[in-house]
Order: structure tokens, then sequence, then C-alpha cells
């Protein structure tokens, strides 16, 4: 059974830094593209960041370039997102989620990944 858990979600004031882990079991991260996507109360998900199977290549949301970046240790079989400069407007419950057969035009969509985590609260409030 896969199972992703994400950790290192809290409250921060803005512009101070988290670091969230994603802990993947039941199944190999290689060969899998992984992304962090969140959601605030009353919005839809936003996708924010994705990387590739090799870790070779990085995507990110124009709302988090520059601020986010996304990782992956295969040896550990953990994805994180470094986050940078945080804003009120950051404050949501963050997710991570995995695929094997996502495709470069459809790193953005929810329905590209096939398993998800049950999330992390980030709240950013001075």
């Amino acid at each position: 059974q896969v199972q992703l858990v994400e950790s290192g979600g809290g409250l921060v004031q803005p512009g101070s830094s988290l670091r969230l882990s994603c802990a993947v079991s039941g199944r190999t991260l290689r060969g899998y593209a992984l992304a962090w996507f969140r959601q605030a109360p009353g919005k839809e998900y936003e996708w924010l960041a994705s990387i590739s199977r090799t870790g070779g290549s990085t995507y990110y949301a124009d709302s988090v370039k520059g601020r986010f970046a996304i990782s992956r240790d295969n040896g550990k079989n953990t994805v994180y997102l470094q986050m940078n400069s945080l804003k009120p407007d950051d404050t949501a419950a963050y997710y991570c989620a995995i695929g094997n057969r996502v495709i470069t035009s459809a790193l953005s969509s929810r329905s590209a990944y096939d398993f998800w985590g049950q999330g992390t609260q980030v709240t950013v409030s001075s």
C-alpha cells in the first residue's frame, strides 16, 4: 500500500521560511514524477511545483517561482518543498503527490498524479 505523509507545516510570520517533507512508503520514488499542491480555505487546489522522474527538471507556478524549491531524495524516498519569503497568501493545506505517467504538458493537473498525501497545514500570520 502506497502512503505519503507530509510534515513540516506550522504557524510562521510573514517573511519566514519552512521546509515541507513528504515521506513515501510502499513504492520507490525512482521512476515517479513528484509534485506539491495546496488548497486554501474556499479555494480550488493550486499546483505549485513538480520535479521530473530523474530530478533533472523542475517546474514552478508563477505564484511561487523564485521563493519555493522542490527537491527529491530517492535514497530516503522523500520529496521536499523549501518555502522562503512566506506571505499570508501562502496560508493553505499543502499536499504532495506522485505519478509515474506524468507528461510535461500535464504537470499542473491533479489527475496526472496517482497517489496523494493527507496534507500539512501552513499558516502565515503576524
